[in-house]
């Protein structure tokens, strides 16, 4: 391995080690889909522990450029960036608007919870921390298209107070000097409970569009776990490629 950790530099660890890993999954040896060294071996060639090697490995697996394969490993996805990591992403006040729709809010909830194991792994935090939630269920003038709900990185300090009724990434950016820069996207088809369906306004069993984001900003560091519960019969996911 040619770089190795800077360890007089102000960079954590656990980001030299995400640097270094990428270079590693562009190289001619490691692009075709190699496994990548075990964790111990990695972790002693960089001499950093192996739960900080974790948090750099954590970061590409959600990015979609690696994939963890019980029994065999850590592999480089040769397909790269085929896992939806959209370009050009824009928040639902955004997407309504290029289409000249005004936003209404139905619902806005604020909580502390603990999240699920694949939160606590995103934000690499430890198990049961309790985290800001915020929830909402937001449509256009006529009826509730989408039931939101995010958990948000502790470390940025946000307390529940803030005015959440400004675009999100505004807030973030004015209040948090946080400009986010990237959305990882994993999309899919549910059926919606009872509680989803009182919620927009649809019948028990109703087709959902599942829209999760895992949401970066410029730095790599993670700031938002968001989960969008879409009607499907009032909204349409298209995705624009070039060749």
């Amino acid at each position: 391995m040619d770089k190795q950790i800077d360890f007089t530099s102000k960079t954590p660890f656990h980001v030299q080690a995400e640097q270094i890993l990428r270079q590693m999954i562009n190289s001619e040896e490691y692009c075709s889909g190699a496994i990548l060294p075990n964790e111990v071996e990695l972790a002693q060639e960089l001499k950093i522990s192996r739960n900080t090697l974790r948090q750099a490995i954590n970061r590409l697996v959600m990015e979609g450029l690696l994939i963890r394969k019980k029994g065999v490993g850590t592999t480089v996805n040769r397909l790269g960036k085929a896992s939806s990591n959209a370009r050009n992403w824009m928040s639902f006040s955004q997407e309504m608007k290029a289409l000249g729709i005004a936003v209404k809010n139905y619902e806005l909830h604020l909580c502390w919870e603990k999240a699920n194991p694949e939160v606590e792994r995103f934000f690499c935090i430890t198990p049961g921390t309790q985290l800001l939630k915020m929830s909402r269920v937001r449509g256009n003038e006529e009826m509730p298209i989408v039931y939101f709900y995010s958990y948000f990185n502790p470390a940025i300090g946000m307390t529940g107070e803030e005015d959440f009724t400004q675009p999100l990434y505004t807030l973030l950016e004015q209040q948090y000097g946080i400009v986010v820069h990237k959305s990882v996207e994993e999309i899919s088809a549910i059926l919606a409970g009872k509680e989803l369906a009182q919620k927009l306004g649809i019948r028990t069993g109703h087709a959902i569009l599942k829209r999760k984001r895992f949401v970066l900003d410029t730095r790599g560091f993670p700031v938002e776990y968001n989960m969008g519960l879409y009607r499907a019969d009032s909204f349409t996911y298209r995705i624009e490629a070039e060749k």
